[in-house]
């Protein structure tokens, strides 16, 4: 028999004892919720629940997994039977078509519906887009991903194509008719099939509630006890339908931290947590504060830095483990030196037996990682990218470098195929002939314009977009010889080059962020050539066979939203720079710095016994001076160590009277002196004591 008392601590012991009617969970990181949530389940079952009355429901197949398998080892050590086993457990999707599955046809579908995979549904889009009159050979136009990921967002947020276009996509306000009527033409054709998408297995389940009373009533009636797992994360649809399924009984216990928040561009909705008291004012709220993971130093840091968000509900994290390491602050001159210190340190956690598995260098967005990227591959330390491609494996650097290339050796054919097979209007059979002239012609660049004459008129579009990106390369390298590689890559971003990556991909703004990122390496070669023999030799690294190697004996670099839910002996948050992280364009949107403090937040409490937080007080396109970030600020001084390389302090404390203090401007040649804005204290940073 299980004995709740001695197996959960008291937090968790309300939460499985007491958590009938409308329930609030809030789960700190670390505090296990998923143990409170799965001995919950335990404890109905053992009041004679029927299983087939609770409805689980989680976010990831993975997490189900891993609550049911928990359920069944309870229910076995409580029964000393076979476990049992939960009908419905799963995630959103897979119930929601579980019940479509049975009442498609009140939706006009039958009930033998097929779903589309990823790829299904972008072919049909892209059948929509032909129907439409639109060829994308023959014109710019936003790809099937890009669509899909437009449609998708603005059904699960609730909203129109217009909102999202107007939100996201600007530029393709003069096209918005075209995209909705392509966005019908998608929802017709799905149904005349017989189909659905993985979204519509969320959003023709919540019609089917509102629509059918009587369908809404068996579930409701059925369901006597609604458990929602990650609560945090729902969207609007998913809460919509959560509602519905608990209106009757009532039993709706949610689980989740709205501290760990951090997918609104997924369309997640924190205020579905941070309203549930005013949906359901009898809610009674359970805190799980107390934390298995981390330090008690980590988590002061943690505690510290979250409770500047406002609109949040208070919880201060309590460590079981003893005191242990403060965690370490260090500012470097720029972001070469800052991975040289990284992995210098990574080596001496080796040396102290830190597995590799255990050790994870986190970073705000994927182009962070370009410098630290270089420097471990020159040490020869293996890794495992975590929520992307390695930095030169990413098609949006490989076209550019592919440009550069042509401007270097006008004899690379690979790298004039990959430029001319991106333009539209241009296939194999014209590339080739472009090939041909090209390699007929003593002074092929001099002559641009004259080649594009062995092109059709379609062709002729593709091969003037490519003049557009690549003439202003060769003018600047003409007018100016002194320019460097950096300003290259800043030509090209300015170029029709940026505009074909919105159309092409969705995350086009993180592509720009790359290519800005690749900007400030490059401007540190000697000169062209020197730059792309040092990405080919990055990308052959990138490639090499990495023998025995296995992912255990590999560090993760992990973009911080990949982290979540993940955990590490040794943390190390980087480029913790102004303007880098929190990341500038996410200040700009509503709401955006309380989800980025979340995310630092979340990086932070991925820590067990080392953190490290750095940054670099140069760096980021154009190269500009930068402080640190004012997450950084918000911590006392007197809970982390604050060291720079040669481990002399930097950062001295500042009295409160001086929190109101501005950022100091300077030119270059004078000291630059950083002190915090309404801080509430915080350090003093001299670059002269670095």
């Amino acid at each position: 028999m299980i004995d709740y008392s001695k197996e959960l601590n008291e937090e968790q012991l309300k939460v499985v004892t007491s958590g009938d009617g409308p329930c609030l969970v809030l789960a700190g990181a670390g505090s296990g919720k998923t143990r409170a949530i799965t001995y919950r389940v335990a404890y109905l079952l053992s009041q004679n629940v029927d299983p087939k009355n609770i409805l689980l429901v989680t976010f990831t197949n993975k997490a189900a997994r891993e609550m049911m398998e928990r359920v069944q080892e309870l229910t076995i050590k409580d029964s000393e039977k076979t476990g049992v086993y939960l009908p419905w457990s799963g995630t959103f999707h897979h119930i929601g078509y579980r019940v479509l599955k049975k009442y498609a046809t009140l939706l006009g579908f039958k009930n033998n519906f097929s779903v589309l995979d990823g790829q299904d549904s972008l072919d049909l889009i892209k059948l929509c887009i032909k129907v439409e009159g639109i060829d994308r050979k023959e014109r710019r136009f936003p790809s099937p991903k890009v669509i899909q990921s437009i449609m998708s967002y603005a059904r699960n947020a609730e909203t129109t194509i217009q909102d999202v276009l107007e939100l996201k996509h600007s530029s393709f306000l003069e096209i918005a008719d075209t995209i909705k009527r392509i966005a019908e033409d998608y929802r017709n054709r799905k149904k005349t099939a017989n189909v659905m998408d993985f979204d519509d297995l969320l959003v023709y389940w919540y019609l089917l509630l509102l629509k059918s009373e009587s369908v809404r009533n068996k579930y409701a009636e059925q369901f006597k006890y609604v458990l929602v797992d990650e609560y945090q994360d729902t969207n609007k649809i998913q809460a919509s339908i959560i509602n519905l399924l608990a209106s009757h009984h009532r039993n709706l216990l949610v689980v989740g931290d709205d501290a760990q928040s951090i997918y609104s561009f997924r369309a997640a909705d924190i205020q579905n947590i941070l309203a549930f008291e005013e949906k359901y004012k009898d809610a009674k709220t359970f805190k799980l504060e107390t934390n298995y993971r981390s330090t008690p130093n980590i988590l002061k840091v943690a505690n510290e830095v979250i409770a500047n968000n406002i609109n949040q509900y208070e919880k201060s994290l309590k460590s079981v483990l003893d005191e242990f390491a403060k965690p370490e602050v260090h500012a470097f001159q720029d972001q070469a030196e800052e991975a040289a210190f990284i992995v210098s340190r990574i080596e001496e956690l080796f040396s102290e037996d830190v597995e590799p598995k255990k050790i994870a260098v986190l970073f705000r967005a994927a182009y962070h990682s370009q410098a630290l990227e270089m420097e471990l591959v020159k040490r020869g330390i293996d890794y495992d990218y975590r929520g992307g491609v390695r930095f030169f494996e990413r098609a949006h650097i490989k076209d550019v470098l592919a440009y550069l290339k042509i401007l270097n050796n006008v004899e690379d054919r690979v790298a004039w195929s990959r430029v001319l097979n991106m333009q539209v209007g241009v296939g194999p059979v014209a590339v080739e002939k472009l090939l041909q002239f090209i390699n007929d012609s003593e002074e092929p660049l001099e002559n641009l314009e004259e080649t594009g004459s062995v092109l059709g008129a379609k062709g002729q579009v593709g091969w003037n977009d490519f003049l557009q990106i690549f003439l202003p390369l060769l003018e600047l390298q003409k007018e100016n010889e002194e320019s460097s590689t950096g300003d290259l890559i800043k030509t090209i971003l300015e170029s029709k080059y940026k505009e074909y990556l919105e159309n092409e991909f969705p995350d086009y703004r993180e592509r720009i962020q790359d290519l800005e990122q690749l900007s400030v390496f490059a401007d540190k070669a000697e000169d062209l050539n020197s730059f792309l023999a040092e990405a080919v030799l990055q990308e052959g690294f990138n490639n090499a066979p990495t023998g025995n190697v296995d992912s255990d004996e590999k560090i993760i670099l992990s973009t911080v939203h990949q982290a979540k839910g993940l955990e590490w002996e040794a943390v190390f948050v980087i480029n913790l720079a102004s303007g880098q992280f929190p990341n500038d364009r996410a200040l700009r949107e509503a709401e955006g710095l309380e989800e980025e403090r979340r995310l630092f937040y979340v990086a932070v409490t991925r820590a067990k016994k080392f953190l490290h937080l750095t940054y670099s007080l140069s760096g980021g396109f154009n190269n500009f001076s930068q402080g640190p970030s004012m997450f950084l600020e918000e911590i006392s001084s007197s809970l982390v160590d604050v060291n720079d390389i040669s481990g002399g302090t930097v950062w001295d404390d500042i009295n409160e009277d001086d929190s109101d203090l501005t950022q100091i401007n300077a030119d270059s040649d004078d000291d630059i002196t950083y002190v915090p804005e309404d801080s509430g204290g915080g350090f003093l940073k001299d670059i002269n004591d670095l």
